[in-house]
């Protein structure tokens, strides 16, 4: 059954800390989700090494099979959430997260069992990737339902900084959990985490559902496809960064590499923070275009830099740039979908986002085979100008940016 109707929200009254609060109560699931994304990257390839016994391949497949199940799942959660509702699709990704909790622990109970305990983890983290799915956009759909379209930038900004933040916290904790209790505590804090936000989640009231036609997601993609390709072209820079820049540091005989990952998620949480003014003021269209071109100098930097610190100056500058790109796309891209479709055409545009990181570790990989790992952050500088090019003829194409009132 669809979620009940209710008069939409009048925010007229309301200060901006109350409406800040009002989003950060919905896209904390998005949060508990990445936390749960989180958990298990940095303790999972060594259970599937050292205690199944199995390949470096199986790993990989292993960490990578949540994000195909995500990619795959994002047609259905996008449509589920025009349909039914986006608080319905998230409380059924929060019940996901206890399922593929419960997966986990019980996989890795069996690691005496390989040939059972593989199957059991391959679930877990199918489901976890089809929850992922099910939280991470519809959360943003039920609270621009919640708390209105003019709010959509100021969502679109703390739903990114709940997924970054999501991950920074939960890849270490899981390896806490690990060193201090056992690796089947990484499962049942998955599940626990799924308990109490799914918990919270019921006690929240839906988003009306938007009367309207219900278009057929292969419509709405192909209507995304223009702002999902700048989507690509700037998010094949943060998927280049967090598969090579470990062995571009490597290959240079330099260390620290992942403060380079640090400065990228100082510059994005700092650049979201500081300016949420930017899209009422100037749209979404030339935000961006502002966006492509910072991060490509950051990357630029990361592929002639002389010394460490001039490659975490340029991670930095790329999530800066990168930090504005999903909000301003999406604006612009609401601005021409009827609301009825809002939940598809972020999931379209989401989908874009995991195809470019998907594809940038075998891709870049080709190009790091031939000219070596720097080249693979000069083609992603490149593919970023590439972006900028086509956002200026977006820009152009549609005369005036949209904009909103936060």
């Amino acid at each position: 059954m669809p979620e009940t109707v209710s008069p939409a929200m009048n925010d007229s009254g309301k200060s901006s800390l109350q409406i800040n609060l009002s989003i950060l109560l919905i896209v904390c699931f998005n949060f508990a989700s990445y936390v749960c994304n989180g958990l298990p990257l940095a303790v999972l390839p060594g259970y599937v090494l050292n205690d199944l016994g199995l390949t470096s391949v199986v790993a990989g497949i292993v960490i990578g099979v949540q994000y195909l199940a995500t990619l795959l799942s994002r047609p259905m959660a996008g449509s589920l959430a025009d349909r039914l509702g986006a608080k319905r699709s998230v409380v059924y990704g929060l019940s996901g997260l206890i399922l593929s909790g419960a997966l986990t622990s019980l996989a890795i109970f069996l690691h005496g069992l390989p040939w059972l305990a593989l199957p059991l983890l391959l679930a877990g983290r199918v489901v976890l990737g089809m929850s992922s799915a099910m939280i991470s956009t519809p959360s943003c759909a039920w609270a621009i339902g919640t708390c209105g379209t003019p709010h959509t930038a100021k969502v679109m900004s703390w739903n990114g900084i709940a997924a970054y933040g999501g991950t920074a916290v939960g890849a270490p904790l899981g390896v806490l959990l690990r060193d201090g209790l056992h690796l089947a505590s990484i499962g049942l804090a998955t599940a626990l985490t799924g308990i109490f936000a799914l918990v919270f989640a019921l006690t929240k009231r839906p988003a009306p559902l938007v009367p309207g036609v219900r278009l057929p997601f292969g419509h709405v993609f192909l209507a995304v496809m223009p702002n999902g390709m700048v989507m690509a072209c700037s998010s094949a820079g943060f998927g280049s960064l967090t598969a090579f820049i470990a062995l571009y540091f490597d290959s240079l005989g330099w260390a620290n590499a992942a403060y380079c990952l640090s400065g990228f998620g100082i510059g994005f949480i700092a650049a979201r923070l500081a300016s949420s003014s930017l899209l009422p003021r100037f749209g979404g269209y030339r935000v961006v275009a502002v966006c492509m071109l910072v991060q490509s100098l950051g990357l630029v930097l990361v592929w002639l830099a002389p010394l460490p610190l001039i490659v975490m100056v340029g991670a930095a500058l790329t999530g800066i740039g990168v930090s504005w790109v999903y909000p301003g796309l999406a604006l612009e891209t609401l601005a021409r979908t009827p609301p009825a479709n809002r939940g598809s055409a972020l999931s379209a545009l989401s989908l874009f986002f995991d195809l470019a990181v998907g594809m940038a570790g075998p891709v870049m990989g080709f190009i790091a085979a031939g000219f070596g790992y720097a080249g693979v952050f000069l083609c992603s500088a490149l593919l970023s100008l590439g972006g900028f090019v086509l956002v200026l003829f977006l820009y152009r194409r549609h005369a005036q940016p949209s904009t909103v009132q936060l």
